[in-house]
């Protein structure tokens, strides 16, 4: 089984690899979902799905939750207010759009994504983050 812990360990790896929007080569470049891509091949194995091609405005132009469907087929959907460090989360960046961006919690207010332009980082996770936040799914960890 896998612990929370190896989720933020591995996650920590990512940290400093350039944005690249459909990426997911650790070192190379990656998007959000890139990033948890390479976690998953790297704690879990083979990833169980090929994402299709997604365009930038891909959750505004199909009006749907896809990101949090795909989640829910291969990770444990919990309460947003359940949610612990190694744990997935997914943010809507607006009021009026489906849950675009996802990141990995590492510690209680901390999380580790790819935003555009940006490298992966860790960051706060903070107030504009916090209102954002949709939906949350755990790895099947130890224990859960």
């Amino acid at each position: 089984m896998i612990r929370r812990a190896d989720v933020i360990t591995e996650a920590r790896t990512w940290i400093g690899t350039p944005y690249h929007h459909q990426a997911s080569l650790k070192g190379v470049g990656c998007d959000c979902l890139g990033l948890l891509r390479g976690v998953w091949r790297e704690i879990v194995g083979e990833e169980p799905e090929a994402p299709p091609a997604y365009t930038r405005d891909w959750a505004e132009a199909l009006g749907r939750e896809t990101l949090a469907e795909a989640a829910g087929r291969h990770l444990t959907p919990l309460d947003v207010t359940q949610a612990r460090p190694g744990d997935v989360v997914l943010f809507a960046l607006s009021d009026a759009t489906p849950a675009k961006h996802c990141a990995i919690l590492t510690a209680p207010g901390r999380m580790i994504h790819a935003i555009e332009t940006y490298a992966v980082a860790e960051v706060a996770l903070g107030p504009w983050w916090r209102r954002r936040l949709r939906y949350a799914f755990a790895f099947p960890v130890e224990g859960d």
